[in-house]
């Protein structure tokens, strides 16, 4: 959902915060009337952090994307970068969770080649960019 709103905006010209619709573009109000709280409140927030740092998004994509400028990607696949980044670089979820959920949604929504684009742009921006973060632990207590 919060892709397809990423999307719609993308298509529009829209992509700022004052045009976020009220509801998940493609849902009626009843179809998002009927979502759990906690989806509604991750998809926004998905939508919502990705516009308020697109400009940084944005500029770490076309970093990343040697051979295709940002405006040639394919908008679905710019839009689920956009997510993805957003998600490493905000986000607290495990960078090979974010990575494998982009390439699926890349499988679903896109061409069926572009998941490789997808996984190469994240793969490589999450192992120089984004340390994962692991949790320590202590076995043994010192004086």
């Amino acid at each position: 959902m919060a892709l397809q709103t990423l999307y719609a905006m993308d298509f529009n010209k829209e992509l700022d915060l004052i045009h976020i619709p009220a509801v998940f573009s493609g849902n009626t109000e009843e179809e998002y009337e009927q979502l759990e709280e906690e989806v509604k409140l991750y998809g926004m927030y998905l939508v919502r952090g990705t516009l308020e740092n697109l400009a940084e998004i944005d500029s770490l994509i076309s970093k990343y994307s040697l051979n295709r400028p940002l405006e040639r990607i394919d908008l679905v696949d710019r839009n689920i970068l956009r997510m993805s980044v957003f998600c490493l670089r905000y986000g607290d979820i495990h960078p090979h969770i974010i990575i494998d959920e982009a390439v699926k949604l890349s499988q679903d929504f896109s061409t069926e080649v572009n998941y490789k684009f997808i996984n190469g742009i994240l793969d490589t921006m999450q192992k120089q960019l984004f340390e994962v973060k692991e949790h320590t632990r202590h076995d043994t207590f010192e004086d």
